[in-house]
């Protein structure tokens, strides 16, 4: 008999189902990762709510998946430099590897992309491309990176929202020894930010956030961050002028989803020839700014796209390395048939709840 696979589904908004699946046959070029954790982020939100495209087919959701390679082909553990038993973070793209941007180290703009984990429908086998699942399908073209199976794998799995901070701080904004960064908005990535920036050698750290975020502007604080402000009670520029002495910032991190002020605020916030990153994103929604702002200030924007593999591997670096209280971050953890709850946890839903990172573990359930 074919040993079945739980994992959750969404079959429309708001709507996630617990389905069995046939467990995957492994050949010599693919594998199979029982999952220990899977992260949850904005975008899951999102994509709970439908907002991230109500009309598609049903998919296994979860993109920040790690787990324990179970079974490994031949020619995929010589390609991977795995074997079963080690613990691997999963990256979200499944790019072809031939085309010319991915032999050049663009792969996330490959043309060619299989699909990619926590979005790829069900129709196509063999179904388990999410990470709320207890296992998932590595495709012969995964990315995987791996970590050591020591740490707990409620801070292991942080691999994805540290990656975004090494990225966004460190890679796109270019922070460096000395540097006076503001990071706008106070959730898992800005948090995540903070250490990075101070990891990179930042001289001053500013984080921004509403009243409502009180307990994460005191966790930034507890991260390495120098001042908070609370951008709903004080104005942002004017707090950044009192700050720093009139000289803004020389790197400005813009994190917040939907709200497009902040992004204004960035642009005053940053000084003559300092630099821009724009990651949070805004559903659409237009931003009226004057671009001679940008050119009279000589400014560097940057839009900031997703993790790649580099800020993975740094991001685990600082992970395994001990030297920040990540615990600290991690604040809830649920099993595979609360999936709903803990999406809706992390989105602020649950009355008397103060989420900052949250994981979806299969195996405590059983």
């Amino acid at each position: 008999m074919t040993e079945m696979v739980r994992a959750v589904v969404q079959v429309g908004p708001r709507r996630l189902e617990l389905r069995e699946f046939p467990r995957p046959c492994v050949g010599p070029d693919d594998g199979l990762l029982r999952i220990e954790a899977c992260g949850i982020c904005g975008s899951d939100v999102e994509q709970y709510r439908g907002h991230l495209g109500a009309d598609r087919p049903p998919s296994i959701p979860g993109h920040e998946p790690l787990g324990i390679v179970e079974e490994v082909g031949e020619r995929a553990a010589a390609r991977w430099g795995v074997q079963p038993g080690d613990r691997v973070a999963l990256e979200i793209l499944i790019p072809c590897r031939t085309c010319d941007l991915c032999l050049t180290g663009r792969y996330q703009a490959c043309p060619n992309r299989r699909g990619g984990y926590g979005t790829t429908p069900l129709e196509r086998p063999p179904a388990l491309w999410g990470g709320f699942a207890e296992y998932v399908y590595l495709h012969p073209n995964a990315i995987l990176h791996r970590v050591r199976n020591d740490i707990p794998a409620e801070l292991a799995v942080m691999f994805n929202p540290l990656g975004a901070g090494v990225r966004w701080a460190c890679h796109l904004g270019g922070v460096g020894l000395g540097d006076t960064v503001l990071i706008l908005g106070p959730g898992q990535r800005g948090l995540a930010s903070v250490i990075a920036a101070r990891a990179a050698g930042a001289g001053t750290i500013i984080v921004t956030g509403l009243e409502r975020d009180q307990h994460k502007l005191e966790l930034a604080r507890e991260l390495g961050a120098d001042h908070t402000i609370v951008a709903d009670r004080e104005d942002t520029v004017g707090r950044m002028r009192e700050l720093t002495d009139g000289r803004l910032a020389d790197v400005v991190l813009e994190l917040t989803p939907m709200a497009t002020q902040p992004v204004l605020d960035a642009l005053q916030a940053v000084r003559h020839g300092g630099r821009v990153v724009l990651a949070g994103l805004k559903g659409r929604r237009p931003v009226e700014m004057v671009t001679d702002l940008i050119i009279n200030k000589a400014i560097t924007v940057v839009g900031a796209f997703g993790v790649d593999a580099p800020a993975y591997q740094e991001a685990i670096r600082i992970i395994e390395s001990g030297r920040f209280p990540l615990e600290k971050l991690h604040t809830h953890t649920f099993e595979l048939s609360q999936t709903a709850q803990a999406i809706e946890t992390l989105a602020g839903e649950v009355e008397g709840e103060r989420a900052v990172h949250v994981a979806v573990c299969p195996g405590i359930g059983g």
